[in-house]
């Protein structure tokens, strides 16, 4: 028995990477070090034999130092995006690649449920976005990045979805502000099962989108529609009701957490006790927590801006701040994953993200009059899609490994990076070499199925790497152990091409 498995047994975890009980023991990685009080060396839990009377430290600062260290070497050479470029510049942070599969397979009603796991009004934004997302697209350095506003918009025009509310939970909130930031936070607050009221000054929701955005570029059927299908959720709604110090005073002693989206500021909001500079509230930029201990700020009364998604964005993330206030712990925000990038594509690199992937020129719509994607047109678009993600966004152990360590990419990179390397003739699984950690588990799992060739290492050194032998395809190469070696890798290296799930999960 290893040190890995006796404390496994005892119910103590040691955080591993390369181990496989079924590839057995070949430790690489280094991420399960522990220290041997007698001797004060590391040592690899997962390989190291247990003895009597050891005495093992499975975690203080040295081993976390050791094991955040070996997680930046790793990083160093490891090529590709955790998450597409699309997604991390989108401020909403909007799973752009998924929606584009659903919307080329047809499946409108599933991509709306995607969006609305980060966006709340969809079809309104999906007009007046200035697409930031679009400007990080790789495939804009092949020709003209995909239409990505458009094909979220095409969604919220087609699709429409029930609503999925959570068990009601404890806990008031009031929401002063019925703009896209207000809408947002009502939108996510409610479906996490909290009762909210919303108080607005104007007659009717929508903020600077109803009254300051030209009806031609913003219907307002489209925006009644998405403001009804928020304040259905329950709201309890007070619309022509301006706010003024006493009333926020009282607000603020009735609810338990208190949300200001009340658009630009102004003399009068500087009057309400909360910290300022006189132009706009101050707030934590994690979780949006002014000075007054349950009120949050959103939208341009802490940030001025014409970025309407951003202001959405800043009202999703509110509602975990709330969450977790209100659970009775520290508000700090949507929960931020690590993330690797590898920066601009190079030009020999073109050809391997454009397998498989539409080839067809950027879509312009045929309707010149609404200005949206007819299904031919969405379907086409969404096809051009290099879906540049991870397959494995959430079961990369090393990912996992890298956010709990605070694990740095750059600290041992390397002046060029390796060029993006994939194998994707196998009928189910995609190997990607500047993925891979060279633990050798699929190697080992490879021939225990009797994979003939399957996999070997190759090359001496530091430029040692797993291969196929024989300069054969993965395709022939591995025919029985495809799905098995997908779930053992413990990078995105080898993942299946479907990628970790196809449908969402709802508003989680």
């Amino acid at each position: 028995m290893t040190v890995l498995e006796a404390a496994t047994q005892e119910g103590i975890e040691i955080p591993a990477m390369c181990y496989n009980r079924e590839a057995g023991h070949f430790a690489s990685c280094m991420i399960c070090v522990v220290r041997d009080r007698s001797t004060s060396s590391l040592i690899p839990s997962c390989s190291f034999p247990a003895a009597d009377g050891m005495d093992i430290i499975t975690d203080d600062e040295e081993t976390e130092l050791a094991r955040k260290t070996a997680l930046e070497l790793l990083l160093s050479e490891h090529v590709g995006d955790c998450e597409a470029p699309c997604r991390i510049a989108c401020p909403a942070n909007m799973d752009i690649p998924l929606m584009n599969r659903c919307i080329a397979e047809g499946d409108t009603k599933e991509a709306l449920e995607v969006i609305m796991r980060d966006i709340a009004m969809p079809a309104t934004l999906g007009r007046i976005c200035p697409a930031p997302c679009e400007g990080a697209c790789h495939r804009k350095d092949i020709d003209k990045p995909v239409s990505i506003c458009l094909l979220k918009r095409y969604a919220g025009d087609q699709a429409s979805i029930v609503t999925d509310r959570k068990k009601s939970r404890d806990g008031k909130i009031a929401v002063i502000g019925a703009g896209i930031a207000g809408l947002s936070a009502i939108w996510y607050l409610q479906l996490k099962g909290f009762a909210c009221t919303l108080y607005d000054s104007k007659p009717l929701p929508g903020g600077a989108l109803r009254y300051e955005i030209d009806e031609k570029r913003l219907a307002r059927q489209v925006l009644d529609k998405e403001t009804s299908l928020i304040l259905d959720t329950g709201v309890t709604y007070h619309p022509d009701t301006r706010v003024n110090k006493e009333g926020f005073e009282k607000i603020i002693k009735e609810f338990d957490a208190v949300v200001i989206a009340t658009g630009n500021f102004t003399e009068e909001i500087g009057e309400w006790g909360l910290a300022n500079n006189g132009k706009q509230v101050s707030v934590d930029k994690n979780s949006y927590l002014t000075s007054i201990p349950n009120v949050f700020a959103v939208g341009n009364v802490n940030r001025s801006t014409r970025l309407a998604i951003r202001s959405a964005a800043q009202g999703k993330e509110v509602a975990f701040s709330i969450e977790q206030l209100l659970s009775g712990t520290s508000p700090a925000g949507e929960p931020k994953p690590f993330n690797s990038r590898i920066g601009r594509l190079k030009k020999e690199e073109f050809p391997v993200y454009m397998k498989g992937v539409s080839s067809e020129k950027r879509i312009e719509p045929s309707d010149n009059v609404s200005g949206g994607f007819s299904k031919t047109e969405a379907a086409s678009e969404a096809r051009r899609c290099m879906h540049c993600e991870c397959l494995k966004p959430t079961e990369c152990i090393l990912r996992v490994m890298a956010h709990k360590y605070g694990a740095s990419q750059r600290r041992f990179s390397l002046e060029d990076r390796k060029a993006v390397n994939k194998l994707t003739d196998h009928e189910i699984v995609v190997y990607e070499q500047g993925k891979c950690i060279k633990c050798g588990i699929c190697v080992r799992l490879a021939a225990r199925k009797e994979e003939r060739p399957g996999l070997t290492y190759m090359g001496r050194g530091y430029d040692v790497e797993i291969a196929v032998p024989f300069n054969e395809s993965i395709k022939h190469s591995i025919k029985k152990a495809g799905s098995l070696l997908a779930k053992a890798c413990p990078t995105g290296a080898i993942s299946l091409k479907d990628g970790e799930t196809k449908k969402s999960e709802k508003y989680e």
